[in-house]
């Protein structure tokens, strides 16, 4: 959906709104949530003094759980519509930097900028947050994307890019456009120092996730310890490969990788921190997952 600058400043406009009346709804269920909480406590408090469970205190029980249940259902449904108010007002204004980009009008973004921004994207990437035995989806963390995944415009993508010297090399790219007809994605450098268009085949872009996974709720969507990936360097826009050292213990939390590297005795940097963003699997030179 294309926006004018003024109408995509109106539905942020509607939407920030909505989101603020949706905070408040979520602060009212929450302490509405707490006196229940605070009922059963009671109850049992009353229970423990008895040393038994009447039945009286059976039906009060019973009623008051599944009235802090119903609470808590009706907050998460509050809490996931202002998350869905939260990413349309990313993608509208996403989509309003690809029309000014489309149109010539690509702000220039120093070098220092560029890694605070990716840093910032990584930061605010979606958090998966499933419902009670839901699985973590493609694009979610390490769970990769499925074979027939087209990435969007104005996606965030991994592109093998042949260098001035011919030599092949990883870099975060992205997405202008994606032709059907040859099967050849259309990618930007993100380095904008570059000012490189590339045109490549499928198999030479890689999707970055679209989700950030909770560690303790999604543990099998992270990559083991001592996986081999491609990781972005820090202060860089390449991808190189590196082993999995830590994983994230948090959803706020970055995997801790050693990057190949020759200059050191073991072959291995020391340990660097990579958002899981930009933590992806292991390709060979011609784009084919590696095991």
């Amino acid at each position: 959906m294309a926006f004018s600058a003024d109408a995509a400043a109106f539905q942020v406009q509607e939407r920030l709104k909505g989101l603020y009346r949706l905070v408040h709804d979520i602060e009212e269920e929450r302490i509405r949530s707490e006196h229940n909480l605070n009922n059963i406590t009671k109850a049992h408090e009353k229970i423990n003094q008895e040393e038994k469970v009447s039945p009286y205190y059976q039906q009060k029980l019973k009623g008051l759980y599944s009235a802090a249940v119903a609470d808590a259902e009706q907050e998460e449904e509050l809490i996931r519509s202002a998350l869905t108010k939260v990413n349309e007002i990313r993608s509208i204004r996403n989509e309003r930097r690809i029309q000014a980009r489309n149109a010539g009008n690509k702000e220039t973004i120093r070098r220092g900028a560029l890694m605070k921004m990716l840093q910032s994207s990584a930061q605010t990437l979606p958090l998966w947050v499933g419902k009670l035995g839901e699985k973590a989806p493609a694009l979610c963390g390490a769970v990769p994307a499925e074979p027939t995944y087209i990435a969007k415009m104005g996606d965030m993508v991994a592109a093998l890019v042949k260098g001035a010297e011919e030599e092949e090399n990883w870099i975060l790219a992205e997405v202008v456009q994606f032709n059907a007809a040859t099967n050849k994605y259309e990618v930007d450098d993100i380095d904008e120092e570059q000012k490189d268009r590339h045109i490549l085949s499928r198999r030479r872009v890689v999707p970055l996730p679209l989700m950030r996974a909770n560690p303790e709720t999604d543990p099998h969507a992270l990559f083991p310890k001592g996986s081999i990936v491609m990781a972005l360097y820090p202060q860089t826009t390449c991808f190189y490969k590196a082993i999995v050292n830590q994983l994230p213990t948090s959803s706020t939390e970055e995997y801790e990788v050693l990057f190949e590297d020759p200059s050191y005795a073991d072959g291995y940097s020391p340990p660097l921190t990579v958002a899981q963003r930009y933590v992806i699997s292991i390709k060979d030179k011609k784009g084919k997952s590696q095991t």
